[in-house]
């Protein structure tokens, strides 16, 4: 008999030698996380190289385990125990946890009183702003659905009324605000209407958007192209955020027997996606931190604060089969009300799937995603980026020309003098710059010299 055999389709598990006697925390501390994140199943009598040890005394063991459980576990949570007799004669005890309803479950016990969470294979203490969302969880709560200390009356909410009205056809009421889940009866703005107020009072929802000079965040002369900070409703930051990528994202094409076809840096679906999913499923009990954007030649990678809702690492789960888990239920029902997201919490194949249907899509550029306890990232491959031609320029040019063809790149119709305070170089050598530049071919003007721009060649 096989791990494998038991677990069935469960992924969570933990496994543990022995019934641990004199020190049940080791043991305890899994049915807390168990019960406050996504369920799992405890073994007994599996050692760690997974090596069938059994138990000797089962009916023993069995009994301790729920007399522990009831004394040490608070709330009791639902346990379901199962024995178990391998081929070889040899008992196994099955202790099932599924995901509790009363969070948070406290262990009890040495002088300490703390609730576990399980983070990948592991269980660990819940900090102080995991405890406020499994004591919203054990509501029936959200942080969305919370009262936030603004009225109703004190804020604008343009940006929503006009996108209701285009994807709906119909106006936003009095009524609508609070059946949405916007306000209360009071008025009193749930934190959900907080942040979809054209000025939003919750500043830790900022996007910070930055474009990188090279592949990394240290550029040289130059670190960063170009940056900004967005501020108010969620529907701005998500335009805006948008509108910072497509202006600083190239699309090559080629002409065909008809027409020609266009082949963007990123596919605007994906980021879009990606971006939505940052923006509403982001964990907004952590403030301080904000979501990012940040491009860079190769890749561009969005950050939002908060792990998988339910504690699992994404890196480790199949993107096809996660089940749709809404950390913020109200925004997301009032993005899908808005034609931004659907409710069946397809996002995140969504971004796959426009990626390789994309016409300059290669195997190894497709999207990755990596959570852990306190994050959530995406990264999308610059899918014309070609990392051997890339060096070979780059080997070829000095560092004032590099600097130079970076910020042609971004913005063709800047002029000299905004170089001159871009770059801090001096007229004359940004002049030499160029020219070298267009003599090597890497660089040629397109219109007059006050009216043109400049084209980056290949």
């Amino acid at each position: 008999m096989k791990i494998t055999d038991l677990l069935g389709e469960t992924t969570e598990y933990d496994k543990k030698q022995a019934v641990e006697r004199k020190k049940v925390k080791n043991w305890l501390k899994s049915v807390s996380a168990f019960a406050n994140t996504a369920g799992g199943i405890l073994i007994f009598g599996i050692a760690n190289d997974e090596e069938i040890v059994g138990l000797e005394d089962i009916k023993s063991d069995s009994e301790f385990i729920s007399q522990k459980i009831k004394e040490r576990i608070s709330p009791f949570p639902e346990i379901v125990m199962k024995l178990y007799k391998s081929e070889e004669g040899k008992e196994l005890l099955l202790l099932q946890i599924p995901a509790g309803t009363e969070t948070p479950y406290y262990y009890t016990g040495d002088g300490v009183t703390e609730a576990y969470i399980r983070i990948g294979n592991e269980s660990v203490v819940a900090d102080a702003t995991e405890l406020k969302r499994l004591v919203m969880r054990g509501k029936n709560s959200s942080y969305d659905s919370l009262l936030s200390p603004y009225n109703y009356e004190d804020f604008a909410f343009s940006k929503l009324k006009e996108r209701y009205k285009s994807w709906s056809g119909n106006s936003m009421t009095e009524k609508s605000f609070e059946s949405f889940g916007i306000k209360d009866a009071q008025g009193h703005l749930t934190n959900a209407g907080a942040l979809l107020a054209d000025d939003a009072p919750i500043r830790w929802s900022r996007l910070f958007c930055t474009r990188w000079n090279g592949l990394d965040k240290s550029g040289g002369q130059v670190d960063a192209l170009d940056s900004a900070e967005y501020t108010g409703s969620l529907i701005i930051l998500l335009n805006e955020g948008m509108s910072f990528v497509k202006r600083n994202m190239k699309t090559l094409w080629k002409k065909t027997p008809d027409s020609r076809m266009e082949m963007p840096d990123y596919c605007e679906r994906s980021v879009f996606e990606a971006l939505v999913n940052a923006l509403i499923h982001r964990d907004y009990l952590i403030n301080g931190s904000e979501v990012h954007v940040d491009m860079f030649d190769d890749r561009l990678v969005i950050y939002s604060p908060g792990g998988m809702p339910d504690g699992t690492q994404i890196q480790e789960r199949d993107i096809d089969d996660i089940p749709s888990t809404r950390r913020n239920p109200i925004l997301a029902d009032i993005f899908a009300r808005i034609g931004y997201m659907e409710r069946q919490g397809s996002g995140l194949g969504k971004i796959c799937t426009a990626y390789k249907n994309a016409v300059n899509y290669q195997d190894g550029m497709e999207p990755t995603f990596r959570s852990n306890r306190v994050e959530f990232t995406v990264k999308l491959p610059n899918l014309n980026f070609k990392a051997s031609s890339y060096e070979a320029l780059n080997e070829a040019l000095t560092e004032n020309q590099k600097v130079l063809l970076a910020i042609l790149s971004n913005d063709p119709s800047i002029t000299q003098k905004e170089m001159i305070v871009k770059t801090s170089l001096s007229r004359s050598t940004i002049q030499r710059g160029i020219k070298e530049l267009t003599e090597a071919g890497k660089l040629e003007r397109q219109g007059s010299r006050k009216t043109g721009s400049w084209i980056v060649k290949d």
